[in-house]
């Protein structure tokens, strides 16, 4: 590909008013930015991407004072250690999520541990902003009432920016309202004052999520299972099938024999790994339980 200078005018998308794209990025560029989070995170950015791979890396250059994407590269390649990674990484992880975002999998996840007498333990292996595993935790605390005290919900995430979000539990009113009444009452604190608008997680919800970094693709994994119940949805979608096959084989020894794994709407683990059948609408079990 010809490496070209882009100096195009694009819509800024909440006001519809014109900026002019001030920094260079080249095709060479685009392919190292892929090339690069691929080997960082395993994560496939698409062709369709490179609008979105200038407007959120182009604030690290401008951090740095840099012109040019092929500068800010050099310079990460430069430093494989250094702290810059951490926020190349988090400038392309895609934060969509929810509370309570696919309904059917909580009262599923209620049943399965409704009868537990000892602890339940929940890998939440995507967190996100934290809405995921707060549902989670919220579920154990419905479910099991005071024995929920002696469970606990692993909530990671490589994105950090989005942890540090999650670990402070505070989210719009007009995001919470979405809940159910009792729900919105039982385990949220309304702001007032300066918060006004907010909404904070009670610390009976909080206290249940231990909050930690960590990349699915690194050779050690601060886990520790076996787990009743493991969720991974909507994040096998950013890696390819060698990538996911990879990290479903070390998910296998990290669930209790009769554990339960949740996929997201759109992922289906039954063509990917031989560890792991379908028990019903994107929840799996243990193939040779």
């Amino acid at each position: 590909m010809t490496e070209q200078r882009e100096r195009v005018d694009i819509g800024q998308w909440a006001s519809g008013s014109q900026i002019e794209r001030d920094l260079e990025l080249t095709d060479a560029d685009f392919t190292r930015v892929r090339e690069l989070i691929y080997q960082r995170a395993g994560i496939v950015l698409a062709e369709h991407k490179r609008e979105m791979v200038y407007s959120r890396l182009a604030k690290r250059l401008r951090h740095h004072g840099m012109t040019r994407f092929g500068d800010y590269l050099a310079r990460l390649e430069r430093q494989p250690d250094a702290k810059e990674w951490e926020a190349f990484t988090n400038a392309l992880t895609t934060n969509l999520t929810a509370f309570f975002r696919e309904a059917h999998h909580f009262p599923l996840l209620a049943e399965h541990i409704k009868d537990k007498q000892g602890p339940v333990s929940v890998w939440c292996s995507a967190a996100s902003t934290g809405e995921e595993p707060y549902s989670i935790a919220m579920t154990l605390l419905e479910t099991l009432g005071s024995r929920a005290s002696q469970s606990s919900v692993i909530a990671t995430d490589i994105d950090t920016d989005a942890l540090n979000k999650a670990r402070k539990g505070v989210y719009p009113q007009e995001q919470v309202r979405k809940l159910d009444e009792a729900r919105v009452k039982r385990f949220f604190q309304k702001g007032t004052g300066n918060h006004l608008g907010l909404a904070r997680v009670r610390p009976e919800v909080s206290t249940l999520v231990e909050f930690m970094p960590m990349n699915l693709l690194a050779p050690q994994w601060p886990v520790k299972g076996p787990f009743d119940v493991i969720f991974c949805r909507n994040i096998m979608i950013y890696f390819d099938k060698d990538t996911q096959a990879k990290i479903l084989k070390r998910f296998a020894p990290l669930l209790k024999p009769d554990g339960l794994l949740f996929a997201g709407h759109s992922e289906n683990f039954s063509y990917i790994s031989d560890a792991f059948k379908l028990r019903g609408q994107t929840v799996y079990t243990l193939a040779n339980k």
